[in-house]
């Protein structure tokens, strides 16, 4: 059982946790994450370290309640625990001998740039943070990125922030201001990682993103989390989830995600009537 130490509301549907789990902690990195069960009957559900305390023995998780699980956890409270928390999965970033990057969140990717831009940053190189919202409201990790950046950018699909745009148009607007970048880290929805890497392959700049497909198992037995990645077949749990964004094939990623989409609806929708019922 893993005990919830803290939980922080960031907006209407996304929440932060930091959970008490040592042997995550010791051995967590940037770009890698976790896998959860609230309970017994729970799913298995992967969501990036967001932060970790080596010394409080804790890992930090930011996650919207979008489906039946992440409902449930959102529903614990300080002082309550969980099932499962089993980690860290996957392989960590590289991100040494860098010497000026540009770090992209896309809404909830924000909480995974986080830590590459954290680790860039600590690693002496210049960091360009770049997030963006669909308006203020949905706004997270703000001062957070301004602490571990030389330079942040907020955007919002509306510009009720006052900066109005996509993080495409601030990528663009930074590359034409004459910054050079050696490196460019993007994490958001599938269709926003697409369209900066066809930003980056046009100015020749190596770019990592994170692929976050279904998984199950966490461990490649399943083959759930199958992406094609220069021609190859690849599985985001034990190949990722950092990838070389020019070479992924995100056309077929997000046919595959478009594939679930149905039976996420279908569990949601069991899921408030058994509310319904317990009530």
């Amino acid at each position: 059982m893993y005990k919830i130490l803290k939980k922080k509301i960031l907006s209407d549907s996304i929440k932060l946790m930091e959970i008490h789990a040592p042997l995550v902690a010791k051995k967590a990195q940037a770009g890698q994450f976790i896998i959860f069960r609230v309970d017994e009957k729970g799913e298995r559900v992967p969501l990036t370290i967001a932060d970790y305390d080596r010394e409080k023995g804790s890992v930090t998780i930011i996650f919207q309640e979008v489906g039946k699980s992440t409902i449930k956890l959102g529903q614990k409270e300080e002082g309550e625990y969980i099932l499962d928390f089993l980690g860290p999965l996957g392989n960590p970033s590289h991100l040494e001998g860098y010497k000026k990057a540009a770090v992209i969140g896309g809404g909830l990717g924000t909480a995974i740039s986080y830590p590459q831009a954290k680790t860039l940053y600590n690693l002496g190189c210049e960091v360009h943070a770049i997030a963006g919202f669909r308006n203020k409201d949905l706004i997270i990790l703000e001062d957070e990125l301004k602490q571990i950046s030389h330079r942040c950018i907020i955007t919002t699909d509306d510009g009720s922030n006052g900066t109005k745009g996509f993080v495409t148009d601030i990528l663009k607007q930074l590359i034409a201001e004459g910054n050079k970048y050696d490196l460019v880290v993007a994490i958001g929805p599938l269709m926003m990682m697409k369209a900066v890497c066809d930003i980056t392959r046009e100015y020749g700049i190596k770019t990592i993103i994170s692929m976050n497909p279904i998984m199950i198992d966490g461990t490649g037995m399943c083959g759930g989390c199958r992406i094609r990645v220069g021609g190859e077949t690849k599985f985001a749990c034990v190949d990722g989830p950092d990838f070389d964004g020019h070479l992924v094939d995100f056309d077929d990623a997000i046919k595959r995600q478009a594939m679930y989409k149905k039976f996420e609806k279908e569990a949601l929708h069991q899921c408030r009537l058994e509310g319904m019922k317990n009530a």
